[in-house]
């Protein structure tokens, strides 16, 4: 007989002109990984929030039975101290603290003088080994990649003597290999008697490591699937998530690409803007047709949003040099503005840090870019800027109450559906779209998916960066492969395959592929 560690029961949670839980149901094994799944927006995120009392009892309406008990919890604390730990999205450390201090942040290890710090870096040590972080506990936040910040959450999970773990796009930002080494720590800690929550868009991910998946839609409970056989018909999820066939994850397009260049890079090299010294893209050179889509792939630190943000105005880098042309014109570009004006566009990987502004409406975001396009005489036009903001809500069927809620209150899927709106507003001529997809479900990928096709339909160029290289097969005309700041290689749609990218990074730095050391995931293309 099943041993149930979690039961919710009929929650609801709502919002202001949205109901954004309705009558939800979720049941979790003890020693299991359960996935929750779903579209942007579906309620997963929020249903979690109500499980580890960042909404509190009081604000939804519903029963949750935890460990046999009913559980109403009013803190993040309240949930803590059950051994019931959330780790976000959006990693929640400070980059000028070391690991250690991390790790117990609000949770300090006190001796008589204060905090005990060899007490605090020997614990933080013990850890970090169970996770398989190997760099010192004193090590800055600052000074590690995204792969192993993610395991610091994990460790300071474990810290807190973790029953019941949950994670929130726990892959979103890391690469092929991070991210298989991610699923193997939760596989063996499911071996080690841990419950797992996870909730992901990557449904390659979900077959491997779940037990069973329980599908949102529209803030209500679909089904749950059992996947102990690991045979799960991915079909069937997306049909579950979307509430339709889809019969294809890439829309079709017709290919009319331009023998004149949109944009050109020549010798392009850019220096890191802290340790000057030190080279991030070197000696850089490729160029994008018009009506073309060219990708962009790599492993983690190859170089590709600098490069990217270096040529958008310079956003990005210090003793930057090399020739850029835009539409056969030469162009120097030394601000973010003069890029714009030159017809650039560059839809960051951080909407929430550096491609938004979350306290600000629906509307001011669409229009932010070109704000000159809805103002006469310095007075912005609201009734113009509504219009604008509409349009593009409905091109790219942005669910939202309204085009005057906060950005900050939208899903992740949502607010970048908003990012992507204030670049069509910008109307560039080449835009440069940086992991479009983070973060997002698969109904939603279409949707943007759908957007590039249209743009270079219109004749204008499209420069896509991916760490998912199935879409990169699947939507572009030409791949560049980057490592160490350089390129690599170049592939037609034709030529390129995942084995062909990845061997090309790793010809590159004399590396050796060791993938068949551990279970691999399958990435499907």
């Amino acid at each position: 007989m099943a041993d149930t560690i979690l039961s919710m029961r009929n929650i609801v949670k709502e919002f202001p002109g949205v109901r954004a839980l309705d009558n939800v149901n979720l049941e979790v094994e003890r020693g299991e990984i359960h996935a929750l799944v779903g579209e942007n927006g579906a309620g997963k995120s929020t249903l979690m929030n109500v499980l580890s009392g960042i909404y509190p009892y009081g604000s939804y309406s519903g029963e949750i039975y935890y460990e046999g008990q009913e559980c109403r919890f009013h803190t993040l604390n309240d949930s803590e101290s059950r051994g019931i730990v959330i780790i976000h999205q959006e990693l929640a450390l400070i980059p000028e603290l070391s690991i250690g201090e991390n790790m117990f942040l609000g949770n300090e290890r006190k001796g008589r003088f204060g905090i005990d710090w060899d007490r605090t870096f020997h614990e933080a040590s013990e850890h970090m080994q169970q996770v398989g972080l190997k760099d010192e506990p004193t090590t800055l936040i600052k000074d590690i990649g995204t792969g192993k910040q993610q395991l610091v959450e994990i460790a300071k999970a474990l810290s807190k003597n973790v029953k019941l773990l949950i994670l929130d796009e726990p892959t979103s930002s890391l690469n092929e290999e991070d991210s298989r080494m991610l699923l193997n720590l939760l596989l063996r800690f499911k071996q080690q008697g841990m419950t797992c929550i996870i909730i992901s868009h990557k449904l390659n991910e979900i077959a491997y490591v779940a037990d069973r998946i329980t599908i949102l839609r529209d803030g209500a409970t679909i089904e749950t699937i059992d996947n102990t056989g690991r045979d799960i018909d991915e079909d069937r999820i997306i049909r579950g998530m979307v509430g339709r066939e889809m019969s294809d994850r890439y829309p079709a397009r017709e290919h009319h690409i331009s023998s004149e260049v949109g944009m050109s890079v020549q010798n392009w090299s850019v220096y890191h803007p802290v340790y000057t010294e030190k080279k991030v893209v070197d000696n850089v050179s490729f160029n994008v047709h018009r009506g073309e889509i060219v990708g962009f792939s790599g492993l983690q630190g190859a170089g590709r949003t600098e490069l990217a943000m270096s040529i958008f105005g310079h956003a990005y880098g210090v003793n930057i040099s090399g020739t850029l042309e835009i539409g056969g014109k030469p162009v120097r570009l030394h601000t973010e503005r003069d890029a714009i004006e030159a017809g650039l566009a560059y839809v960051t990987e951080d909407r929430k840090g550096n491609g938004l502004v979350l306290g600000e409406s629906i509307a001011r975001n669409t229009t932010l870019a070109r704000l000159e396009k809805v103002c006469s005489h310095g007075i912005v036009d609201t009734v113009a800027e509504s219009e604008a903001a509409e349009t593009y809500k409905n091109l790219l069927r942005t669910k939202t109450p309204s085009i005057h809620q906060l950005v900050g209150n939208l899903s992740g899927g949502n607010q970048q559906k908003v990012l992507l709106s204030k670049w069509m507003f910008a109307d560039p001529e080449v835009l440069i779209l940086d992991e479009p997809t983070r973060g997002i479900d698969v109904g939603a990928k279409y949707e943007i998916y759908c957007f590039m096709n249209d743009l270079v339909a219109q004749g204008k160029s499209v420069i896509m960066i991916s760490s998912e290289m199935p879409e990169l097969l699947g939507m572009c005309d030409r791949i560049y492969v980057m490592n160490e700041g350089r390129l690599v290689a170049e592939m037609t749609a034709a030529e390129a395959t995942q084995e062909r990218i990845m061997a090309a990074i790793l010809r590159s730095q004399g590396g050796v592929d060791l993938s068949g050391s551990e279970p691999r995931v399958n990435l499907k293309k």
